[in-house]
């Protein structure tokens, strides 16, 4: 076939087409206009996208854009022609050009709970604050984070921006998940983010490592520790570190512990939460009911929310936990939040807001000085 018979063929086709499949509505009054819509239309392998043209044309309609990687047509056309395009045999699919909506943030609980979404209101979010993690990490690829650095101190995961066991993204997304259209909501979610390892991917690490943790965050002058990690016996060298982090000017905050209430005769505060440098905190529902688990003991400070908290996860997942381990994180977006709001208060001081602060629940031995009150905090 030449040249010139094979654009005569093409022409002719063409002409075919628009003419076998064009669509004028017999029952609309032809004053009114139709209503028109955006269409995604799919055409097949052999299908020639002038005679495409020509047909969207003939349907009154016309082309919006013409995909480069795949044979796709954006079009509007009026919706009462759609049916026409379905039945056409250049056309493989019609979808409506739907309007996609993005994933929405949910905000836990926990964050109305301790009134930090009065703190956001305020436009008091955490900017310029450090606040180290230490914990199994954190996965410095998930969407919801923003990891500005750290360390590791457990010798076979050298990559603290990973996380093998989620307790630590879990913990860093109770402080710090931003402020975004997706997943959930932080504390203080500005803050400068800091993932310092001390706990492998099974959720065990030594008093070495610990207390090698908190001197990185001495070090590299962090304003809030927390750690949601714990024992039931003691040790020099981590009541030293603890000691040494808060006199240097950290706020070293810490999990209570989930040994429950000892049947009310036995303090149960783990270590290094039973510390004096260390706010010790324990865990309530949403109703402010004291958690089982939570620990109780003379040392304990302040509760925040630990049953049902739900944050973020490796991979860019998300789950619900409970322990005294996601009450903590609270404390500690709460101190961050103090301190971005007035930078020149000491930890000392932000320690007794906190303290002082807090909405009384019951006996201090099972709720310390009660659940933590931001608003209050912050006046």
């Amino acid at each position: 076939m030449n040249r010139t018979f094979r654009k005569i063929a093409v022409a002719i086709l063409t002409a075919v087409v628009v003419l076998s499949f064009s669509f004028t509505p017999s029952n609309v009054n032809a004053s009114a206009k139709p209503v028109m819509k955006e269409y995604l239309i799919g055409l097949n392998s052999g299908a020639v996208t002038k005679a495409a043209n020509n047909l969207v044309t003939s349907l009154g309609g016309g082309v919006e854009h013409q995909f480069k990687h795949m044979n796709v047509l954006h079009i509007t056309i009026p919706e009462v022609a759609a049916a026409a395009l379905e039945k056409n045999p250049l056309v493989q699919f019609v979808e409506e050009n739907i309007e996609m909506q993005a994933t929405a943030q949910t905000i836990p609980y926990g964050i109305p709970h301790v009134k930090a979404d009065v703190a956001h209101s305020q436009n008091v979010t955490g900017s310029g604050v450090k606040v180290a993690v230490l914990d199994t990490g954190i996965d410095a690829s998930h969407e919801d984070l923003n990891v500005a650095g750290g360390a590791s101190f457990v010798s076979a995961e050298p990559d603290a921006l990973t996380d093998g066991n989620g307790h630590g993204t879990h913990v860093a997304g109770t402080v710090a998940a931003l402020n975004n259209t997706v997943g959930v909501l932080g504390v203080a979610y500005d803050v400068e983010l800091y993932a310092v390892k001390v706990l492998d991917s099974s959720g065990g690490g030594t008093l070495a490592g610990i207390a090698q943790g908190i001197e990185w965050a001495i070090d590299n002058n962090m304003d809030v520790i927390n750690m949601s990690l714990g024992g039931s016996i003691g040790s020099t060298t981590l009541r030293r570190a603890s000691d040494n982090a808060y006199n240097s000017g950290i706020v070293v905050v810490a999990a209570a512990g989930n040994s429950g209430s000892g049947l009310g005769l036995l303090n149960t505060i783990g270590y290094p939460a039973r510390y004096d440098s260390v706010i010790a905190v324990g865990a309530v529902d949403s109703n402010n009911n004291r958690a089982s688990f939570s620990s109780v003991g003379n040392q304990l400070e302040v509760m925040a929310p630990g049953v049902a908290i739900n944050s973020t996860l490796p991979g860019n997942q998300y789950g619900e936990f409970n322990g005294t381990s996601m009450a903590s994180p609270h404390v500690a977006g709460a101190a961050a939040l103090l301190i971005a709001q007035n930078p020149n208060l000491t930890n000392v001081q932000v320690r007794e807001r906190l303290r002082s602060t807090a909405t009384g629940l019951g006996s201090s031995w099972y709720y310390g000085n009660g659940v933590i009150n931001i608003e209050a905090a912050l006046q």
